[in-house]
């Protein structure tokens, strides 16, 4: 009963004198991030003993924080806005990369969560050039992707018909380049799972499937079951290799880290 008595007369104390300023104890403006020893003043603890006590992050843990800790130097995340939409290819007609985008809306403080990445990249391929002309099929490797590029893509026309679901089509991978696996960027992270002898599954579909071709850029369906055919990621033109096809199939069966899209 005592104790209780006593810190609500300190509180009282601390009130009155708060209200005429001349209190200059306590966190007030001198909240510090992680374990810092200097980060200190004279006043009432928390634990109710008067004397030094800390406005350090540590001081938690460690219970001598001032008694207006939590108070003065509540933690506050970074906070960010929503993705914006995704821009447009770089480039039209060949691999290229697109880019979104999002702002600070809040610092973090007071050893709050650091702000993330503000920027993203991700592979990508336009079908039609600055005039919007169809880009021609061209010979070369198939162009691949993450499956879930192929998430983001149309099912339907503009007229709301849906689109041909297009097919799959396995390879076993035969090489690949080290640079698939040393690249660190977000946008890249799929490329690990890129591993030679594994079954792959990609998958060709509208738009890739163009021009009423009802086939995907290198997609093998005209070779040999043994040739060796060539591939490339998009989004690291250094990150390539080959595959040989195994059969085509109108369902992949591949696990996810293993399954890709023609781009």
């Amino acid at each position: 009963m005592g104790s209780s008595v006593e810190f609500a007369c300190l509180l009282l104390v601390v009130y009155t004198l708060g209200k005429n300023h001349l209190v200059f104890g306590g966190c007030a403006g001198k909240c510090c991030r992680s374990r810092d020893l200097s980060c200190l003043n004279t006043d009432w603890r928390m634990d109710r003993v008067y004397g030094t006590c800390y406005c350090d992050m540590g001081c938690v843990r460690t219970k001598d924080c001032c008694f207006d800790y939590f108070t003065e130097c509540p933690a506050q995340d970074c906070a960010v806005s929503d993705w914006s939409f995704w821009s447009g290819c770089a480039k039209p007609c060949r691999p290229s990369v697109r880019v979104r985008v999002r702002h600070i809306e809040q610092q973090p403080s007071n050893s709050g969560e650091p702000c993330p990445s503000l920027e993203q990249q991700a592979g990508c391929r336009e079908y039609r050039d600055h005039q919007g002309r169809h880009c021609g099929l061209h010979s070369g490797p198939a162009f691949i992707t993450s499956m879930e590029f192929g998430k983001g893509r149309p099912k339907h026309d503009n007229y709301g018909n849906p689109l041909d679901p297009g097919f799959c089509v396995e390879f076993t991978l035969e090489s690949r380049t080290p640079h698939c696996t040393v690249e660190n960027r977000p946008h890249t992270h799929w490329m690990r799972y890129i591993t030679e002898g594994f079954k792959v599954c990609v998958v060709c579909e509208p738009p890739a499937m163009r021009n009423n071709s009802g086939s995907c850029q290198g997609d093998g369906l005209e070779s040999e079951k043994e040739a060796l055919l060539h591939w490339q990621a998009v989004g690291n033109h250094q990150c390539r290799g080959t595959w040989k096809k195994i059969q085509k199939t109108q369902q992949c069966n591949c696990p996810p880290q293993h399954s890709f899209v023609f781009i």
